[in-house]
């Protein structure tokens, strides 16, 4: 084991340790009372700080996101280990066993020379695996909580390797006008139960377009809300330095300073 190795080893060490002093009587009191489940939504607010800091492109963000995210997995293997469950030992063997078994071409004798070799060969592994039995249908595995977007991507995506497809673009804008349709009669005939379910078909066929163009749907709409954000607060620094307050502005004057925004004219 060289120096950097020790250094590894020995700074997990710390860390582990850290945690179990913060678990501890003597510890911190807002340590000692969480669960696995009072840390969920931590966990997920982490994660997204993570994706926002590999956004921002600044390597320092992204350390420091990565760095909070990992001392959740370290909280969540204490907990575990004061119950007799698993600890962060297990997890690593397990880690390194997964990944190795997942990479044949590798670490093994297969081969696989493309990304989508890669993916088929990944998905195959995985039906082999303990807990893949429990799936019964093509459209199982998903997870409960995964943002809706992704999940509609991500199911779209099982159902188009066993050939449920459109085979070219033109069907998928036919259908989103199609939906669209379907959610103007819904609204002229009054009907919200209707209406509900129209836009949700509208919004899923906008997903497959999005994944039929190989883009990643959630990403799309997020630099979407971005873009509002930028152009929306130009308005706004524009109707200040008019001295106007903006919730006493008529939508016509807000719409063409917005105009004048996309037109990228405002400093």
């Amino acid at each position: 084991m060289n120096t950097t190795e020790v250094k590894s080893v020995s700074l997990l060490h710390d860390l582990v340790e850290l945690m179990r002093k913060l678990r501890s009587n003597d510890g911190c009191p807002w340590d000692k009372e969480q669960s696995h489940a009072s840390l969920k939504p931590h966990l997920v607010e982490e994660t997204y700080e993570v994706i926002d800091a590999i956004d921002s492109g600044d390597p320092a963000k992204i350390k420091e996101e990565l760095a909070d995210l990992f001392f959740h997995i370290i909280f969540h293997c204490q907990i575990a280990k004061e119950k007799g469950e698993f600890d962060i030992e297990s997890i690593m063997a397990l880690c390194l066993d997964k990944m190795t078994r997942r990479h044949p071409h590798v670490f093994g004798d297969a081969t696989a020379n493309t990304q989508e070799e890669v993916i088929r060969q990944w998905e195959e592994i995985k039906k082999k695996e303990k807990g893949y039995e429990e799936r019964k249908f093509v459209v199982d595995g998903l997870p409960k909580h995964l943002p809706a977007l992704q999940k509609a991507q991500k199911l779209q995506k099982k159902v188009s390797k066993v050939g449920f497809d459109w085979k070219d673009i033109r069907d998928v804008i036919a259908k989103i006008d199609e939906e669209l349709e379907e959610v103007k009669d819904a609204i002229q005939r009054n009907k919200p139960e209707h209406i509900e379910e129209e836009v949700g078909d509208l919004l899923f066929s906008v997903v497959n377009l999005s994944r039929f163009l190989k883009l990643d749907t959630e990403n799309v709409l997020h630099k979407t809300i971005y873009k509002f954000v930028e152009r929306f607060k130009k308005v706004e620094m524009e109707l200040a330095a008019l001295g106007k307050d903006i919730e006493k502005c008529s939508l016509e004057e807000m719409d063409a300073l917005w105009n004048k925004a996309k037109g990228k004219n405002l400093k």
